[in-house]
């Protein structure tokens, strides 16, 4: 097992870290790292800045826009950008449908969504979760009926990210509801967000943003060609899809540079007349953070050699994104207790004075990490997939 950067590696590093300090935008970065919220052009921007580059895609196969990359590579652009405070990529298009219809789309299906999604033309979301069917998916109840060329859908998604911005959903469905096994019977289709039928509805967060919301389908029309993979075959897809959405949920990047912004924050952040990294009990905490952090940074290491190597990750897959979203958690926790009773979330007192500005997002950020552990399968449903699979049990 080979844990270090090639030199060749390395410099790939340092040319994507140059290119960053000289095309991400200003205003963009210091709100990332203000945890203020971006708008959808704000994002889009990004996007296209990223497409004209031929950098938005580098996993897609070359034919598609994909940059030739090898995963070490990719990990090393998604890590930069992570460290930098580049925005994030809204990933339901680009990391997760696409591959979806690269595996399993039909030739017509990969030539109408993928150029679309490349440059951003559309926007999607994804609709898997249920009232009652969240952690235990495939308990999902969305009905489609097929009707001569559509299938009539009927039912409810919700906690579905950005769906009142979307152009497009892709929904698990139930295509048999007699199947005895309840993940057979279950079916993957694209679904135009603005068929008649379709009504969204927002859901407030704690942090008082509106980020999710329900989709209810009535009588909701959907051309047969819209099914991906085969009829009932829809598990199969979904299975493939959430390993690419677990891969992505460490985050490994941004939680290096917050947990530089923690240490100078606490540098300068008084208690008792002294620096509260000067604290035994707070610095305990920072350094069992930082040092949980270094054991990710290698875990996922681990896991690149594997897929250098051609071999699947299999349940590791589920270490990242457990590990991954708890220290995001961990360090939310952190920079709330070293701001102390500054951390609130309405407009701060002088507009010109950066600390309260920054001082101000911390809190709605606290509140809106408490999802990290639960969306991309909730961390106790990782903790029974490396149970069954990496243990045995």
């Amino acid at each position: 097992m080979d844990l270090n950067f090639s030199s060749e590696e390395l410099t790939f590093r340092d040319k994507v870290r140059a290119w960053l300090r000289e095309h991400l935008p200003g205003e963009l970065r210091d709100k990332v790292v203000r945890h203020a919220s971006l708008s959808h052009d704000e994002l889009l921007r990004w996007h296209r800045i990223l497409a004209d580059q031929g950098w938005i895609a580098p996993a897609w196969p070359a034919d598609w826009g994909g940059t030739g990359w090898s995963i070490v590579q990719r990990y090393l652009f998604e890590e930069e950008c992570g460290y930098a405070g580049a925005p994030p990529l809204i990933p339901f298009g680009l990391a997760m449908c696409a591959p979806v219809l690269l595996r399993f789309g039909t030739d017509a299906q990969r030539q109408r969504f993928l150029p679309r999604i490349y440059r951003g033309d559309d926007f999607w979301c994804q609709g898997y979760s249920e009232p009652g069917s969240g952690s235990d998916l495939a308990s999902l109840r969305t009905a489609a009926v097929r009707r001569g060329d559509s299938y009539i859908v009927n039912g409810q998604k919700t906690w579905t990210t950005w769906a009142h911005m979307a152009d497009w959903i892709f929904c698990l469905v139930r295509t048999d509801p007699a199947m005895e096994r309840k993940q057979d019977g279950i079916s993957f289709l694209l679904i135009d967000m603005r068929t008649p039928g379709i009504t969204v509805q927002p859901l407030i967060l704690m942090d008082g943003r509106h980020e999710v919301n329900q989709v209810f389908f009535d009588d909701v029309a959907v051309p047969v060609e819209n099914l991906v993979h085969e009829e009932g075959k829809g598990w199969t897809v979904a299975k493939y899809l959430l390993g690419h959405e677990r891969m992505n949920s460490a985050r490994i990047g941004t939680s290096k540079r917050e947990l530089e912004e923690l240490k100078a924050l606490a540098a300068r952040e008084l208690k008792d007349g002294r620096p509260l990294i000067d604290d035994p009990r707070f610095r305990d905490k920072l350094s069992r953070v930082e040092i949980e952090l270094m054991a990710l940074s290698i875990t996922n290491l681990r896991v690149l050699d594997q897929l250098r190597d051609g071999r699947a990750p299999g349940a590791d897959v589920s270490m990242l994104k457990i590990k991954g979203t708890e220290i995001q958690q961990m360090l939310t926790e952190l920079m709330m207790h070293a701001i102390g009773p500054l951390a609130q979330p309405y407009k701060p007192i002088g507009d010109d004075d950066e600390f309260d500005r920054f001082a101000a997002g911390l809190a709605p950020r606290y509140c809106s990490y408490r999802k990290t552990t639960i969306y991309a399968g909730s961390n106790e449903i990782q903790r029974n997939i490396i149970a069954k699979h990496t243990l045995g049990l």
